[in-house]
Parts: C-alpha cells; sequence; structure tokens
C-alpha cells in the first residue's frame, strides 16, 4: 500500500434537492482534487437530505429514492468524479424492486465501485435494513463502509476489519438530538442565524456534551481498538429543522485526529493515510491476541433487537 490523501467533507444540505446537494459536491470535490486528494467522502444521505425523510410517505420515499447504478444522481456523481479525477463518496435513499433502503455508494471515473445498504435504519418506517458488510479495495488499501448508528454497534466495526478492512468510512447525520445521556439536545438554530455576529456562543453548544464532546467518547476509540483508519462525515448547518455541527474528521490507528473541518462553512479537512501506523498501532497487537474460542458462541446468541431513538419521538423543537 501507498500513501493515501483522504478528504473529509461537511456541507449544508438542502431537504430533497438533490441538484442543489450535488452542485456543492461537484465544487467540494474540484476543490479537494485541487489540493492533491486521491478521495473525498461526504454524509449520509448527502446527496438527498436527510432529516427530512422521518415526515414522507412510502410513495414519496419511493420518488426520492434511485436505482443503483443507473440512477440520475450517481451518473451525475460519477460524471463529477470523471471531472476532477478522484474518488467520491456519498449517501442517497436507493430503491431496488420493492424496498428501499438508505446507502452509501464510492464512485471513480469508471462507474461505481462499492454499495453499501446501512444495516440500522431508522428516518423512516419505510427503509430495509442492509444484510451484509461491505469491504473493497481502493488504491491498494481495503476499506470499509458503516453508515451512523451502525457505528454504535462495536461488534459492526470489529467484523468489517476482521474482513480485512484498514480504512473505515463513517458517514453520520449525527450530534445535536435530545437523548438519554446527560448534556444531549437540540442546539438552538438562532445560534446558526447568528454564527457571524456570535460565533463564540455556536461553538460553545456544538463542542459541549450536545456536539464534539460526546463524539469524542466513543469514535477515536473505534479507530484504536480496531488498529484502523476512520473517516468521519457529518452535515454542518440545518439539515431541515435541526442543527448540526460538522466536525468531519479523520482519526489513525492510534486514535489520534489527523484532520478536523473547525469552520461553519462547506469545507473538507484532509489527511494523508500510511499504511505504517496500520502495523506500528496496538490495535494490531489486540487483533491477534483475540482468543475467539472463549466468546464465539457468546457473542453469537440469538436475541431481540430493539431500536429506541429517542430524538425521533420527540417534538419538532430545534430551539432547545
Amino acid at each position: 500500500m501507498n500513501n493515501l490523501k483522504i478528504s473529509s467533507a461537511q456541507f449544508e444540505n438542502k431537504s430533497g434537492d438533490k441538484r442543489y446537494n450535488l452542485s456543492v459536491i461537484e465544487s467540494l470535490c474540484i476543490k479537494a482534487a485541487q489540493d492533491g486528494s486521491d478521495v473525498i467522502a461526504f454524509h449520509e444521505c448527502s446527496i438527498t437530505g436527510y432529516t427530512f425523510a422521518r415526515h414522507l410517505s412510502r410513495s414519496q420515499m419511493t420518488d426520492l429514492a434511485e436505482f443503483i447504478p443507473d440512477g440520475e444522481s450517481i451518473l451525475r456523481l460519477i460524471e463529477v468524479a470523471k471531472k476532477a479525477d478522484i474518488v467520491i463518496l456519498a449517501g442517497l435513499f436507493e430503491k431496488d424492486e420493492d424496498k428501499l433502503y438508505k446507502t452509501y455508494v464510492c464512485v471513480d471515473k469508471n462507474g461505481v465501485i462499492a454499495t453499501f445498504r446501512k444495516l440500522h435504519p431508522f428516518i423512516n418506517p419505510y427503509l430495509t435494513p442492509g444484510d451484509s458488510y461491505c469491504v473493497f479495495d481502493l488504491y491498494g488499501w481495503k476499506c470499509g463502509i458503516l453508515i451512523c448508528y451502525d457505528n454504535n454497534i462495536i461488534e459492526n466495526v470489529r467484523a468489517t476489519t476482521l474482513l480485512g478492512a484498514n480504512i473505515i468510512f463513517m458517514p453520520h447525520v449525527t450530534m445535536c438530538t435530545p437523548s438519554t445521556r446527560p448534556g444531549a439536545g437540540f442546539v438552538a438554530s438562532e445560534l446558526w442565524t447568528n454564527r457571524e455576529s456570535d460565533p463564540t456562543s455556536l461553538r460553545l453548544e456544538f463542542d459541549g456534551m450536545k456536539g464534539r464532546d460526546w463524539l469524542m467518547k466513543w469514535l477515536p476509540s473505534r479507530a484504536y481498538d480496531n488498529g484502523i483508519y476512520v473517516v468521519f462525515s457529518n452535515p454542518i448547518g440545518m439539515d431541515d429543522d435541526q442543527l448540526k455541527n460538522g466536525c468531519s474528521m479523520i482519526i489513525d490507528p492510534f486514535g489520534d485526529i489527523l484532520a478536523e473541518c473547525r469552520t461553519f462553512d462547506d469545507s473538507y479537512s484532509t489527511a494523508i493515510l500510511t499504511p505504517e501506523k496500520i502495523n506500528l498501532a496496538g490495535g494490531k497487537r489486540y487483533m491477534n491476541a483475540r482468543r475467539p474460542e472463549l466468546y464465539r458462541d457468546i457473542l453469537g446468541r440469538d436475541h431481540k433487537s430493539e431500536q429506541n431513538v429517542v430524538w425521533l419521538n420527540t417534538r419538532k423543537n430545534n430551539k432547545t
């Protein structure tokens, strides 16, 4: 494996406006390519928008979703990859026969490289969970994809690593929503409106327990424990009626942040991934020291999967 230069992007998407979202994606792709990036990754449902989908009927979801690989947005993404000469990862809603999925795609100038369907979707009741992991080759690196909530179930990250992934792309739409954890909640939309005159108040909310401080409780550990690079992408600004705080970042196998978006703008952070860290980091030793005979039957026990996402059941209110 050779060094790989990757960018993780953030931008304020518009709900249901695929043309606009793709225009921002194109602009950031061109800039990242000019800066020498080989790959750029965008957030979950970056093409379609995300949070507004909790209100959509099945027919509306079907109209919004696209076929892969022949959907209009996918073809446009491939055009952008060809124009900028960069690999692009982005998300949208997918339709396949009578099923709907939340999907993340990787494309280059030649077409679709990989697709992944979210294993734990919950934004809309008509979505079908994916049923498989995804590991693919990219410039000699083994890459995986896990979308948002998939990464909170630690077995998914370990399984993807065991399948060979050195890099896991983790597109999200997260933070700044209610939860049972202390300090969680919405961030007031007025702070976003006033971000130029009062950036301090917004940054305090974005970086506190509603946002980045919570993220730092668990995201670096996914990289550290598994000895992998993590490419985390998240939107900035209003997503429907909810404010998101960006923080798109790249974390190395030591759990250290290599690069992070720290502005309120549509932007990206860039890092150079080096293969040496994969072998030097503790995660490699931990993987080799495993004794699966001790816990194979424990981890494989049947159980009833339950999913209770607090903010979906919360009354529309982003003025907390």
